[in-house]
């Protein structure tokens, strides 16, 4: 209803039935109303998250980093999986969003080093690819990503992604399951 419809009704003008409610909107964290989108409270990591953001794009990282540092975040930026891996490695962010599509080394090779990486293997990976392929999000999550995010995306993705890897601490946490465990260390060789 339009603001100059709720005048007309306030001052006994408006003779109309009220508008239905509004019908759910199929949102990336799933099934929502218009209306929870506006008064349910986000959950957001601790202020200080440190937060990689690795792609090509210099676009992409100065609008994730813009949405991020909104609310207190940390950003660390890698326009390649090799510099991204570099980072993660030193400076151990508490998240990373890493892209598909890279240059030299693409981001499900970069994955599965920082998977197999005792340095990097518990940060939550959150995969990002404007290719709307569902086997691009299968594979990046059988290799071990916690979440596949699409671009474009919007502020209220962002958030969503980040807030299904919260803790009770709210940290971004990786949740392990059997298909994302990292594989058991090699057996030891025998001893002659």
């Amino acid at each position: 209803m339009s603001i100059f419809d709720k005048l007309k009704n306030l001052l006994g003008q408006g003779n109309e039935a009220a508008p239905p409610p509004a019908a759910p909107v199929e949102t990336p964290a799933g099934p929502a109303t218009q209306m929870e989108r506006r008064t349910r409270e986000r959950v957001n990591a601790r202020e200080g998250t440190r937060a990689l953001i690795i792609d090509d794009s210099p676009t992409i990282i100065a609008a994730l980093a813009k949405i991020l540092r909104s609310v207190g975040y940390v950003t660390l930026e890698a326009p390649d999986a090799e510099q991204g891996i570099e980072i993660a490695r030193s400076q151990q962010p508490d998240l990373i969003f890493l892209d598909i599509v890279l240059p030299g080394m693409n981001g499900f090779a970069a994955l599965r080093l920082m998977r197999r990486d005792p340095l990097t293997r518990n940060i939550p990976i959150v995969m990002m690819s404007g290719n709307e392929q569902a086997t691009e999000q299968f594979f990046g999550t059988r290799i071990g990503a916690d979440d596949f995010m699409k671009k474009p995306f919007s502020r209220l993705e962002v958030f969503a992604r980040i807030e299904r890897l919260l803790d009770s601490d709210l940290m971004p946490r990786r949740r392990i399951t059997d298909a994302t465990a990292a594989p058991p260390p090699p057996p030891a060789p025998p001893v002659a």
